[in-house]
């Protein structure tokens, strides 16, 4: 999980991220289109990812295309947002019983 952070810590790898969420399975050189930064600065990122398991890749031939994993972001939803949300929907969902009680619903 230290990787992920660590990977998604970085305006450039989100940016990368959100690219390949927007449009799925693009090469290098499709995302350096839409990107401020150098195909080195690139690559980079995106062995980042890759090691993190935020970005796969398949190969069609001699293309590398690059594809979103959105597990690793769901399991950092899940141990780090979701328990605190929890709490949240269960005050609402005994607010919501509360009031129909009172009104007779």
């Amino acid at each position: 999980m230290d990787k992920v952070f660590k990977a998604l810590a970085d305006p450039g790898r989100r940016q990368l991220l959100d690219l390949l969420h927007a449009n799925n399975g693009q090469t290098l050189g499709e995302l350096c289109g839409h990107l401020n930064m150098t195909r080195q600065a690139a690559t980079k990122h995106l062995k980042l990812l890759e090691e993190a398991n935020l970005v796969a890749v398949i190969w069609r031939g001699r293309e590398k295309l690059h594809y979103l994993n959105p597990v690793p972001i769901l399991e950092i939803a899940d141990r780090w947002i979701g328990k605190y949300e929890r709490g949240r929907l269960r005050a609402l969902a005994d607010l919501k019983k509360n009031l129909e009680e009172e009104s007779g619903g």
